[in-house]
C-alpha cells in the first residue's frame, strides 16, 4: 500500500503575486525560487476574499466565506464548522498550526467569544497550558501581531521569554510594549527574536517529532510577513535600494470609467458618507493620498519608495526562514513524501492604481496570489501553469492526495490531477467576495481565463476588464457600448457560477 503523503502548507500574509525572485528580478528569494524549480507554479491562483479571516477560514473549511460564516474581519469562524484537520486527524494524521491563525476576531463579544482577543490574547498563563485542539489542529502555537503591533502575546511571547528575551516589550507598541511609535522602516528587534525565527524553529521541532515517531502530518507554517506595518530588522531593512526599484503609481485617467468610490480614493478629502463609511482604515474606503505610518499621516515620494524596499526586505527575510524549514525536510528524509504548498492569504497594493494596502478593490494585485506546489516525483518540476486555483481548493485537494473522502460541504475543487499534470484544469473560473462592516459596499467578482467582472450589491455600476488585452486593468469596459454583449454573457456566467453545477453545492447564503 503506497504511503500517504505528508502535507506542509507554508503561507505568507498579504503578499503580492509578483514578488517571487524567480519571476521578479528586483527581488531575492532563493528558497522560494528553489520551490519554483522543484515544483509547479500556478500563475492564476486567487483568494476567495481579500482580507485575512475569511480567506484563512476558507483554507481549512474548503468553503467560501459566505458559506462558512466568517465573511469579514470581525466575524468568527464558529467552532462547529467542519475543518480539514478533523478529516486528517480521523485518518491518523498529526495536525498542527504554527504562527498566525486569525480565525477569530480581535474583539470578543458575549455572543461570539474569542480566544484570539483580549484578555486571553496576553494571558500567558492561559497559553502556557493551551495547545489545542483548535479548529481541527491537535497542536497550535499562535501569535497575533504584525511586526510591532501591541497585540503581541500568546505562544510567541512565551517563546521570547524562553529565549532569554525578558525585555521583549521594548520591541512592541504601547500599551503592551514601550517601543517609540516614531521608529519606522528598521525594526530594532534582533533577528534571533523575530517571529520568523520562532515559526521556523517550532515548525522544525514538530517535524522532528513526527519523523521520530513515523507519523504522517498536516502542518501549517503560517508566517506574518510581509503584512504591514513595514518593519524588518537589519540587514533586511537596507537590503534594497529604493532608487533602484520600480514603484507603481496611478495612471492618469484610469479611474474615469470606474465606480465612483475609486476616484474618491484619489481625492484629498473625499466624502464617503453615501457608503456609510465610518473610517475603518485600510479595510474601508478612504483617501489613498494618506497612509498612517509611524507618526506620519501622509507619505512622500521618498516614503513610498522606502516602503517598497522594506516590503521586499520582509519577503527576503521570510524566505530565509522558509529555507530553514525546507532544509529540515531534507535533513529528516521527509521531502520525498511531503507535499509542500506555498501561497498567501491575499495580495497587496503598494501604489498600484494609486492604492495602498487593501480594501474593497478586486484588482489582480489584491486577489491574485503566489502559488507553488512541490511533490517530488509526482508534481512536475520547473513547470508553470495557468490553470485557475482558489484557496477553497486546498482542503479538498489535500484530502484527495491522501486518499480520504471529501466532505460534501466542501465546495472547492479537487485539483489533484491538475497538480500532477494529468489534467489541464479543474475549474473555469474563480469567485471572490468582499463585504466589510460597517460599509454598505458588498461586491463579488467572477474571473475566468480572460475576463473579469465585478458586481455590487444594489448598484448599477461595476467593472469589466479584459485581462488579455488590458492586463494592468486600466480600461473598465462596464459602460462600453461595444462590450454590452460580453457583459451580458459574463453576468449570466457569474449567475450560474453562484448557483453551481450538479451536484448542487451548498448555497452561498450565510450572512450574505
Amino acid at each position: 500500500m503506497p504511503k500517504k503523503p505528508n502535507i506542509l502548507l507554508i503561507t505568507s500574509d498579504q503578499q503580492h503575486w509578483n514578488t517571487l525572485g524567480a519571476f521578479q528580478p528586483e527581488l531575492t528569494t532563493p528558497n522560494l525560487d528553489r520551490l519554483v524549480r522543484e515544483g509547479t507554479t500556478f500563475d492564476r491562483a486567487y483568494c476567495p476574499n481579500p482580507t485575512c479571516t475569511p480567506s484563512r477560514a476558507s483554507i481549512i473549511t474548503g468553503m467560501y466565506p459566505s458559506q462558512h460564516g466568517a465573511w469579514t474581519l470581525g466575524t468568527k469562524l464558529l467552532e462547529t464548522r467542519h475543518t480539514v484537520g478533523e478529516d486528517f486527524a480521523a485518518a491518523g494524521y498529526r495536525t498542527a498550526l504554527v504562527g498566525k491563525a486569525h480565525f477569530q476576531p480581535l474583539r470578543s463579544t458575549e455572543a461570539y467569544p474569542s480566544v484570539e482577543a483580549y484578555p486571553y490574547l496576553q494571558d500567558l498563563a492561559y497559553w502556557r497550558d493551551f495547545h489545542g485542539p483548535f479548529y481541527g489542529f491537535d497542536h497550535v502555537e499562535l501569535a497575533r501581531n504584525h511586526t510591532n503591533e501591541a497585540h503581541v502575546g500568546q505562544h510567541y511571547a512565551l517563546w521570547l521569554e524562553e529565549q532569554g528575551c525578558h525585555d521583549w516589550r521594548q520591541y512592541f507598541l504601547p500599551p503592551t510594549g514601550s517601543m517609540d511609535p516614531a521608529i519606522t522602516y528598521t525594526w530594532p528587534i534582533p533577528e534571533q527574536f523575530h517571529y520568523n525565527t520562532w515559526i521556523a524553529e517550532r515548525t522544525n521541532v514538530l517535524l522532528e517529532s513526527y519523523q521520530a515517531k513515523d507519523e504522517p502530518f498536516f502542518l501549517w507554517a503560517s508566517f506574518f510577513d510581509p503584512h504591514p506595518e513595514y518593519l524588518v530588522p537589519e540587514p533586511w531593512a537596507s537590503m534594497y535600494d529604493p532608487e533602484q526599484l520600480t514603484v507603481p503609481a496611478v495612471t492618469p485617467g484610469e479611474h474615469d470609467r470606474n465606480p465612483p468610490h475609486f476616484g474618491l480614493t484619489q481625492q484629498e478629502d473625499p466624502d464617503f458618507s453615501h457608503l456609510a463609511e465610518t473610517g475603518y482604515g485600510i479595510h474601508g474606503y478612504r483617501s489613498h493620498h494618506y497612509y498612517e505610518y509611524g507618526q506620519q499621516l501622509r507619505l512622500t515620494d521618498v516614503d513610498r519608495k522606502r516602503l517598497v524596499a522594506v516590503y521586499y526586505g520582509m519577503i527576503s527575510m521570510m524566505d530565509k526562514y522558509i529555507g530553514r524549514i525546507l532544509d529540515k525536510l531534507d535533513e529528516l528524509g521527509l521531502a520525498e513524501d511531503t507535499i509542500v504548498v506555498f501561497t498567501t492569504d491575499h495580495g497587496h497594493f503598494f501604489g498600484q492604481h494609486g492604492l495602498q494596502a487593501k480594501g474593497g478593490f478586486h484588482y489582480e494585485d489584491l486577489i491574485r496570489l503566489p502559488f507553488v506546489v512541490r511533490y517530488p516525483g509526482q508534481v512536475p518540476a520547473g513547470r508553470r501553469s495557468d490553470a485557475i486555483q482558489s484557496l477553497v481548493d486546498l482542503a479538498p485537494t489535500f484530502l484527495s492526495f491522501a486518499g480520504l473522502p471529501i466532505p460534501h460541504e466542501m465546495t472547492g475543487c479537487d485539483q489533484r490531477k491538475v497538480w500532477l499534470g494529468e489534467r489541464e484544469s479543474a475549474r473555469e473560473h474563480a469567485i471572490v467576495e468582499f463585504r466589510h462592516e460597517p460599509t454598505t459596499i458588498h461586491q463579488k467578482t467572477y474571473v475566468d481565463a480572460r475576463y473579469k467582472i465585478t458586481v455590487y450589491y444594489n448598484q448599477i455600476y461595476g467593472e469589466l476588464f479584459d485581462l488579455q488585452t488590458d492586463p494592468n486593468e486600466l480600461c473598465n469596459l462596464w459602460d462600453d457600448p461595444g462590450s454590452a454583449a460580453l457583459k451580458s454573457e459574463l453576468l449570466l456566467r457569474y449567475v450560474w457560477a453562484e448557483l453551481g453545477k450538479e451536484p448542487m453545492p451548498m448555497p452561498r447564503i450565510h450572512h450574505a
